[in-house]
């Protein structure tokens, strides 16, 4: 005890000598690789908590797992719900497989009565082409052909101006084409 007493100017040199050594060498090392320390620690931190994570998910998997082996009855209801369900999608599918046959014949039956329609007005002599944007009119008992107006060309703009030839190479930008010199190929 009265060992433990004593200053620390009365402390052997021996065991002075070894603190000051040890303080000299945590220190420099600390100096030197202090940061380097502190990212691994923090690093290593961060690896064992996403490392417990993972491992607490595997075992709650095993005891879910466990419980689902140990209980009949539950599997029995996730089976029927999952029967259900399909039952349900079949349903809404073959619901709108007839809205889609009722379609179809919608259109096969506006289509046969077009037919009709054009088979019709071609027996009075009439053009069966129909205007998509206006009904045929009927002018009287019959059509007079001499009536129709041509169609002239519409007002739409030209792509390009009307002196532009790409065979002249005027007017067609900066790039033209040239062709290759004449004569003897170089190869030999």
């Amino acid at each position: 005890m009265d060992r433990d007493e004593e200053p620390l100017s009365a402390r052997p040199a021996l065991e002075t000598e070894s603190l000051r050594f040890l303080h000299v060498t945590v220190g420099s090392l600390l100096a030197s690789y202090g940061w380097y320390i502190l990212f691994s620690c923090i690093l290593l931190y961060i690896v064992i908590q996403r490392l417990s994570l993972r491992l607490r998910a595997l075992r709650q998997r095993q005891l879910d797992q466990a419980e689902t082996v140990l209980e009949p009855d539950v599997v029995v209801k996730r089976q029927e719900a999952l029967a259900a369900a399909r039952l349900r999608m079949q349903e809404d599918l073959n619901a709108q497989v007839e809205k889609h046959k009722e379609k179809l014949r919608q259109l096969e039956e506006e289509k046969r009565r077009q037919k009709i329609e054009m088979w019709d007005s071609m027996q009075e002599g009439r053009s069966y082409k129909r205007n998509s944007g206006r009904p045929q009119e009927e002018d009287g008992p019959g059509p007079s052909t001499s009536s129709v107006i041509p169609k002239g060309k519409s007002d739409k703009k030209p792509l390009r101006g009307g002196g532009y030839n790409p065979l002249t190479g005027e007017g067609g930008g900066t790039c033209s084409w040239r062709p290759g010199r004449r004569g003897p190929s170089s190869g030999g």
